[in-house]
Order: C-alpha cells, then sequence, then structure tokens
C-alpha cells in the first residue's frame, strides 16, 4: 500500500468518499460497475476475505497501523487524514477511523447463488437499509444458504447495511432478483418449496411447517408496511405465520426472519 497524508478537504483524491450517495456509487462508470463503502477495519477485512478488491482507503491517523495489516499487501492508494478532514469530506462521524472505497463485484445469477442450497433467504421490497443488514446477519448466524434481494429493495452494499450486519453480507452468497417470474422458475427448477411469510387467515403456524420442513426452503419476507406483494404470495407454495401473543400481530422484518430461520434449524 502507498500512504498519501492528506488534510486539504477540497483534494480530488478524496472525491470517492465525499458525501456520495448510494445511487451515485454504484452509477458510476469508471470503475465499471461502481462502488461501496465499507467502514471500519472489521468490515474490510471481511469485505477483501471475500475477495472484493478495495480501489482506495481513508484512513485516521490513529489506525494506520490497523489498515497495513489489511491492505498492506495491496497496491492501493492510502489516504491518512486528521479527524476533522475524514468528518469533513465523508459528512459523518468516522467512528471507527478507517472507510475503503471498494469495487462493486459482478452479482452472479439466481441459479448460481441456489446450486447446492437447502435454506434461502428472499428479500422483497425491504427498503430500509438496518433491516436489510440484519437481515444478512441473521442469515448468516442461523443457517441460511444464500439470500436474494427482489429489485426494490435496499442494497446490500450500502454503508449502513455493510455495517449493521457486521460484514455478514460478504460471507452470505446473494444476487439480486431480475423479475420475480423468471426466480420462480429457477427456485422451482432446483427444487425449493416457497414459504411466505405474511398474515393470512389460511396461514400455517411456522411451527408446523418446520415439523414438517421440505428438503429445500426459500422463505420470503416482504417489507412492514406493505408486506409481501401478491406475486410473491400467488408464487407461495405456503402461507406461514409466526404465532403472536400480546396484542401483537408481527415482529420486525429482520427479527422474523431470524426466528424463521431458527425454526428450520430444528
Amino acid at each position: 500500500m502507498q500512504l498519501f497524508p492528506v488534510t486539504d478537504v477540497h483534494d480530488p483524491r478524496l472525491d470517492d468518499y465525499r458525501g456520495l450517495t448510494d445511487t451515485a456509487l454504484r452509477a458510476m462508470n469508471e470503475p465499471a460497475g461502481g462502488l461501496y463503502i465499507a467502514e471500519s477495519t472489521k468490515v474490510i477485512a471481511r469485505a477483501i476475505a471475500a475477495g472484493h478488491l478495495p480501489r482506495s482507503v481513508l484512513v485516521q491517523e490513529r489506525r494506520v497501523e490497523d489498515i497495513r495489516a489489511i491492505v498492506g499487501d495491496f497496491d492501493v492508494p492510502v489516504y491518512v487524514v486528521p479527524d476533522e478532514v475524514a468528518e469533513a469530506v465523508t459528512g459523518f462521524a468516522v467512528h471507527r477511523g478507517t472507510i475503503a472505497s471498494m469495487h462493486r463485484p459482478e452479482l452472479p445469477s439466481v441459479r448460481t447463488v441456489l446450486e447446492g442450497a437447502t435454506l434461502v433467504l428472499i428479500l422483497e421490497n425491504i427498503g430500509d437499509h438496518t433491516n436489510v443488514g440484519a437481515a444478512f446477519r441473521a442469515a448468516a448466524g442461523l443457517g441460511a444458504d444464500a439470500v436474494l434481494v427482489s429489485p426494490g429493495g435496499a442494497d446490500p452494499l450500502y454503508r449502513r447495511s455493510v455495517r449493521v450486519s457486521m460484514g455478514t453480507v460478504f460471507q452470505v452468497p446473494w444476487t439480486r432478483i431480475v423479475d420475480w417470474g423468471s426466480a420462480v422458475e429457477d427456485l422451482h427448477a432446483a427444487g425449493f418449496d416457497i414459504a411466505a411469510l405474511a398474515l393470512r387467515d389460511d396461514a400455517v403456524s411456522l411451527d408446523a411447517y418446520a415439523a414438517a420442513r421440505p428438503e429445500r426452503v426459500a422463505l420470503v419476507m416482504g417489507s412492514e408496511g406493505d408486506g409481501l406483494s401478491r406475486t410473491a404470495l400467488d408464487a407461495a407454495h405456503h402461507i406461514v405465520t409466526i404465532p403472536m401473543s400480546g396484542g401483537v400481530d408481527s415482529l420486525n422484518v429482520a427479527s422474523a426472519a431470524a426466528v424463521a430461520l431458527w425454526a428450520m434449524q430444528r
């Protein structure tokens, strides 16, 4: 790695970190495929372990040795900045002292992600990045082999999603669905039973579904506001619900994903 001290907040070498939105990062033509931001040495290390390549690193002076252990073998510029410069450029307090501009990898096909999987989590139109990150963390910790994200869902590589997931977005195979029709065809071809988590009169309880769990299961979770779309519900082999008490009808989507995944392990 190459160390470059930077004290000017307007230095163009820091443009990757200059208040760019997730949409802007993804839409960049140079480099091809766009970028995403990884925050903290732990997250950067997990991204690199997953084969992702850094384009540059912005590090506060006290964290130089920490990042050296992670990117020391890469031909990548490391911009060493005072705390106030890091905050002025990014627009937020860089509490963990290190962020990296990472090349966004090409996503695999749905069929590739499903190969060898027996338990898949599908996130449909979940727009909250915190919920997406938490769902990925549940997927990694509770035995999901893969995650599929619908076209309208939040980006798992958005900075907040990555941070909340504690970098587990890099260890669980995932891809984005292009359209429901082709995704359902791929799931059917791979022998998956599609279980949609929803509140409906004809739903079976999660306990009952788990007790007779099919060999290959795809759990579909919808947004907290609108729930699952009619298309997703119609594609499901089973409608499944988590029994609740205390006058509460449902859980936060990430919590519901964790409960459902845990039940599939039993």
